[in-house]
């Protein structure tokens, strides 16, 4: 069984924070892979995309992706990690890939201003813009997509959990006593 999950969406979808949660409720690890990429060039985002620009950004996230080694950890992608071909390859091998949806007018409130965001746009414009093109690459590598309309943290966490167990894809944690 692949040991970790890992999540991909648009950024806004809420990734990170359905992702802490979860690995609480899992028992596993949690990995943001923006603020390990921040970390180890000593960068935001956002000044990574300015100085090297979109497609640097992507071979730089591609590659870090692609070398990263952890196991039972929900792993919080960037939302452009679906441009990595070896990343996304890398990631399918060591973890069960799912795709958190939301719709999009949900992502343009919760973004606001992309640049500040440091979001790849690959010269779109817009939120909707910037969906219509990623959307197929999150659909291609989905394993398991999760709907988020409508669903406050703790259903999106409980959803989430409910169809990795049912499909056999994390174990339940064992329960300890508490003394």
């Amino acid at each position: 069984m692949k040991s970790n999950i890992v999540l991909i969406g648009m950024p806004g979808v809420g990734k990170s924070t359905i992702g802490v949660v979860l690995a609480k409720q899992l028992g596993y690890d949690f990995v943001d892979t923006d603020l390990v990429i921040q970390h180890k060039y000593g960068r935001t985002l956002q000044e990574l995309i300015m100085k090297r620009g979109d497609e640097g950004f992507i071979e730089l996230e591609n590659h870090e992706l692609a070398a990263l080694q952890c196991e039972h950890t929900i792993i919080a992608t960037g939302g452009s990690a679906v441009y990595g071909k070896d990343a996304m390859e890398h990631l399918a091998q060591i973890g069960t890939i799912v795709y958190l949806d939301a719709p999009e007018q949900e992502l343009e409130d919760r973004l606001g201003d992309l640049d500040a965001r440091g979001v790849v746009r690959n010269g779109k414009e817009t939120v909707r813009e910037i969906f219509e093109e990623r959307l197929y690459l999150y659909m291609h590598y989905a394993q398991i997509t999760i709907q988020l309309t409508g669903k406050t943290l703790r259903t999106a966490v409980d959803d989430t959990v409910r169809l990795l167990k049912d499909q056999g894809l994390v174990s339940p944690v064992p329960e300890t006593s508490e003394q």
